[in-house]
């Protein structure tokens, strides 16, 4: 009797067989197989499709999803497994309960927070995130593509009736060699329109998951916007890069001044609004929608902290050279313009770029500078982004906060 698998194919699994001796990282529970480890193909899997891994020797590994790129499966499962709803039930369950053991769900100071991180929670190619009542999907793969409307079924019910609507992300993040023609828009629950306010932290944010960028605010950032908050008080901060105005909102609570910028007028407007929701029609904050490059080149030396949060410099392994260059540029230039005695917050978001390669970058930007600077915090993610210990590419946020003599 054939299995009925979730995508909707009537089908056996197709059986992915490896080459001798490369089968040592699925061993290890990495969750990605790529081409050139493939000996043989037995079926004629689509993109999306359920497939089973074997070892040279017949032996099973592993459970995942098809793709006819470089990454040829993503593995959801290391045993072998029905991928029926009850089996995606509970994967959704046991993120769901991480976030609960872990503080992030219930948090009456936060209700703005991850509840599925992709191989972080077993389920490479799927994000979902939460904005109060309403939680905003993204699949990056065909197969939970395929799942979208059976996910969108079972959040409710795995949050306890927390989540109430379901917006799916989608159009912009799926592969789009698949030819799905995939269209945003509700899955599940009342339209809860296109943004709404939530709270981080106990400050206010006006996200709009339709139009913004991601899914519509930057979660990850949220422990380096509290440590900003430590180093604030007092101080002239810049926020380059600045978006909505995450950084700059907490660094409102007790800094002098705070000027953030953006190359997008939408992005900065949001920032204003931000601003305003948690501080009325405050002098000390002003925005600026301009190029962040030529807004440091010209700008005096008039802050004593500095956040450089760009967006990634490189998506793919063929850009980082190019990439690395990007950030030793930018990290010398806020270096040279920073007050003495200043704090500089700099990021990357590239998942190409390694936490040794982007500490080199900016060990070079400052010694180009001659200036004495000395490592305050090494940061990454939180804790709702978690890193699967066997995938270390899921650490993608890499953070430096620098004493500038």
């Amino acid at each position: 009797m054939e299995k009925k698998f979730t995508n909707g194919n009537s089908m056996t699994p197709a059986r992915i067989t490896l080459k001798k001796g490369k089968d040592q990282s699925v061993r290890r529970y990495h969750p990605w197989i790529f081409s050139g480890a493939i000996a043989s193909r037995k079926g004629s899997p689509a993109e999306g499709d359920v497939v089973e891994v074997y070892a040279s020797d017949d032996t099973y590994l592993a459970t995942g999803h098809w793709s006819p790129g470089s990454i040829a499966v993503r593995i959801f499962s290391f045993t072998r497994c029905e991928p029926d709803r009850e089996f995606f039930r509970k994967k959704l369950a046991d993120a769901m309960q991480f976030r609960i053991n872990t503080g992030f769900a219930g948090s009456d100071a936060t209700d703005v927070w991850r509840l599925v991180h992709g191989e972080g929670d077993g389920l490479p190619g799927l994000i979902i995130d939460i904005y109060g009542s309403v939680a905003v999907m993204q699949a990056h793969t065909a197969g939970f593509w395929h799942l979208r409307e059976m996910i969108a079924e079972l959040l409710p019910e795995i949050t306890n009736g927390l989540v109430k609507s379901v917006y799916n992300k989608s159009e912009g993040t799926v592969p789009f060699m698949a030819r799905l023609e995939p269209v945003n828009g509700y899955l599940a629950g009342d339209n809860a329109g296109s943004s709404a306010v939530v709270k981080e932290n106990g400050f206010k944010f006006k996200v709009d998951w339709e139009k913004g960028q991601k899914t519509g605010f930057f979660i990850d950032q949220r422990d380096n916007r509290s440590l900003l908050r430590q180093y604030s008080k007092g101080r002239s901060v810049l926020n380059m890069f600045g978006y909505t105005g995450g950084f700059s909102v907490y660094a409102m609570s007790n800094a002098s001044v705070v000027h953030t910028v953006d190359s997008s007028a939408s992005a900065t407007t949001m920032a204003n609004e931000n601003v305003s929701l948690n501080f009325g029609d405050d002098p000390r904050h002003r925005s600026f929608a301009t190029d962040a490059f030529r807004f440091l080149a010209e700008m005096k030396s008039e802050y004593d902290l500095i956040v450089l949060d760009p967006p990634a410099f490189a998506k793919h392994q063929t850009a980082l050279d190019q990439a690395l260059q990007g950030y030793r540029r930018l990290n010398a230039i806020a270096l040279q313009k920073i007050k003495p005695g200043g704090i500089l917050f700099t990021f990357s978001c590239s998942q190409v770029v390694s936490r040794d390669d982007f500490r080199r970058s900016v060990f070079v930007a400052s010694a180009n500078t001659g200036r004495n600077v000395r490592i305050l915090h090494q940061t990454g993610q939180p804790a709702d982004h978690p890193v699967n210990i066997y995938h270390p590419e899921s650490e993608y946020l890499k953070g430096l906060v620098l004493y500038v003599e």
